[in-house]
């Protein structure tokens, strides 16, 4: 028993080691350089605001972007508490509102389908099992995240002990890769799970509000020009 657990271990590290490019040399993955991963996670962190609440209690913040033109598809928050359906994390409502988005703008529910591989999903929070698979069967190009499940569950947050890496091990037969590329910015993402469960901890404020602009701008949309195709 000890030798198999081993063995699953061993494996469970090689396969990190090959989908968490965070391992390797600075974060220029897909010719995205470094600060462009740090702008749009704070993108990311920032939507948490939208709702409103100061100090939210669910804050995962994800931003859809488009990989090849940096330009914004999409950015949105958990929507689990205003609107009472348990599915809408961050990244399953960051989807919802996409597909709104870019129906809105006169894409075809198969040139919709067909764009989400050209797309990379940031999110300040590991997905969970259930986004991860969302997120796989999109056929996203990136996803990058923040915080682990890890740290977010010893922070005291209930959470699915399977790890994304987990997900996108058992979803190989897809036939579309997604690369993946974790524990960017923590310094930043950490610190928006650590208060709710720990009254000593302090709340993050939005960036706007400590530098004395307005707190919590309504995030949306970015504009997808026509109805062209995300690739080169």
């Amino acid at each position: 028993m000890k030798l198999l657990s081993l063995l699953f271990a061993t494996i469970a590290l090689g396969y990190q080691i090959e989908i968490h490019p965070e391992y390797q040399q600075g974060l220029v993955i897909n010719d995205v350089p470094a600060e462009r991963r740090l702008h749009w996670m704070r993108v990311a962190n920032e939507a948490v605001y939208a709702d409103g609440h100061p100090c939210p209690q669910a804050p995962f913040g994800t931003a859809i972007v488009n990989t090849t033109s940096d330009e914004l598809v999409c950015v949105t928050s958990n929507k689990v508490g205003v609107t009472g359906n348990p599915a809408m994390h961050g990244e399953i409502s960051a989807i919802t509102h996409c597909t709104e988005v870019l129906t809105g703008q006169g894409w075809t529910p198969q040139e919709i389908l067909a764009g989400w591989k050209d797309l990379s999903l940031y999110t300040n929070g590991e997905p969970c099992p259930m986004c991860a698979s969302a997120i796989r069967w999109a056929g996203f190009k990136e996803v990058i995240y923040g915080t682990s499940i890890r740290t977010i569950a010893e922070n005291g947050r209930n959470q699915i002990y399977i790890p994304s890496s987990m997900v996108w091990e058992k979803s190989y037969s897809l036939g579309h890769a997604t690369l993946m590329l974790g524990n960017v910015l923590t310094n930043e993402t950490n610190v928006f799970f650590a208060h709710q469960f720990n009254e000593s901890a302090p709340c993050r404020y939005s960036r706007q509000e400590s530098q004395g602009m307005h707190p919590r701008r309504q995030l949306g949309t970015g504009r997808v020009q026509g109805r062209k195709r995300f690739g080169r």
